[in-house]
């Protein structure tokens, strides 16, 4: 079982979060009121992911996911963002926290995404044994829109960042969510163009919708170009989808705090936190993201 702490102040929040992790497998939830009885259950018994509310006494988020990172960089920590926190979930990205949900959308967002970082943390150093002769990696992938092969692509490019020693444990796991967030941009949004909208309303619908679009012309032919080049002094990810594109010069900024609670936007600012470069080209059918290693190139200039 993978232990999964929650802390809100909120006893109305915890009951309502513990619910839904309920229906995850595999997973034994515990709790905590503040960011100083969590630290506490981390230093006696680290869970394997801790989501946490910003505002609370004590010791908020913020504090909670500095220390968490410093000194248990293998735990990730999700945080739950609500009205009047944005400038502090803004700051609680930058210092480290692997992902960020929320509250207006825990409904749609909060397991999924539990599920998706939890599988990336079990899968952290499957591989790293094998891997330990990679030293430079470079990569192309031809990929149908089958939303099954993200986790599976996902796996395999963490075995090979963390055995190059692109960066470290809680980087890595930021890194791969950042692509994560690309590769699905680029399925759902540009081969497929559904929109934040759709896959965030009716559930039914948003199935329906789902299962056309991956079986009807001109959906169904469009492919991910994915391409990769990853060395111990950086990471470079390109995500390519054959969707009509949009203008790049119209996105609004996910690093405004006023964005922060828009669905719409949380993949853009999960990437342009994670990653040190995110551009788009011309087209807006391709991102590339860089991840650089700061200790690798000033070792390299000395």
């Amino acid at each position: 079982m993978s232990t999964v702490l929650v802390v809100d102040d909120s006893a109305v929040d915890r009951r309502l979060v513990g619910g839904m992790l309920a229906k995850v497998s595999g997973v034994d939830v515990d709790f905590a009121a503040d960011g100083k009885e969590a630290l506490r259950k981390v230093q006696t018994s680290p869970p394997a992911l801790v989501i946490t509310d910003l505002v609370m006494p004590e010791m908020n988020g913020l504090e909670l996911v500095s220390a968490i990172v410093e000194q248990y960089p293998q735990v990730p920590v999700i945080l739950m963002t609500g009205k009047g926190s944005e400038d502090i979930a803004v700051r609680a990205l930058q210092a480290g926290a692997a992902s960020y949900v929320p509250k207006t959308a825990l409904h749609h967002l909060l397991v999924e995404t539990v599920t998706d970082v939890l599988a990336m943390t079990r899968d952290l150093f499957s591989r790293q044994r094998l891997m330990e002769g990679l030293k430079t990696g470079r990569f192309s992938f031809l990929l149908t829109n089958d939303a099954d092969m993200i986790p599976t692509l996902i796996s395999y490019v963490q075995s090979i960042v963390i055995s190059i020693g692109l960066c470290d444990e809680a980087d890595v796991i930021r890194v791969c969510i950042a692509l994560e967030e690309a590769l699905r941009n680029a399925m759902f949004h540009g081969n497929l163009e559904i929109t934040s909208e759709q896959r965030e309303g009716d559930a039914e619908a948003y199935a329906a919708l789902l299962a056309h679009r991956t079986t009807s012309e001109p959906w169904q032919s469009r492919r991910l170009h994915v391409q990769l080049t990853i060395s111990k002094r950086s990471g470079t990810f390109t995500v390519r989808d054959e969707g009509p594109g949009f203008d790049p010069t119209k996105l609004p900024d996910p690093t405004d705090p006023a964005n922060l609670e828009k669905v719409s936007g949380r993949g853009l600012l999960l990437m342009r936190t994670f990653m040190d470069e995110v551009r788009f080209n011309t087209s807006g059918n391709q991102v590339t993201m860089v991840k650089t290693n700061p200790v690798a190139v000033e070792g390299a200039a000395a």
